[in-house]
């Protein structure tokens, strides 16, 4: 369950890691690897993913569904959380 927690917050934070993770590391694989624009998204969640199952390696938080779970709700927060409330607002109108 923990493991779940953990991959819920650090796929809510590769949302807003492009800048600060995934560009810099684009730019050192680039003499390599061409990242192009639209992967940087991609690259961002991949890192922090990568950093929390280390994390939870490190911890012995065995629980790759609950990881990937986690990761993947938490990266779609946002949006789940927009669809909750105009559901709960459009229920409101009627």
């Amino acid at each position: 369950m923990l493991g779940f927690l953990v991959a819920l917050l650090g796929g809510f934070i590769a949302t807003n890691m492009e800048e600060t993770l995934a560009r810099p590391v684009a730019r050192a694989l680039a003499p390599r690897i061409v990242v192009e624009p639209g992967e940087m998204k991609l690259l961002a969640f991949m890192l922090t993913m990568l950093i929390v199952a280390i994390l939870l390696a490190i911890f012995d938080w065995d629980s790759p569904v609950g990881f990937m779970l986690g990761g993947t709700l938490g990266w779609f927060a946002n949006r789940i959380v927009a669809a909750v409330r105009a559901g709960i607002d459009s229920r409101s109108e009627d």
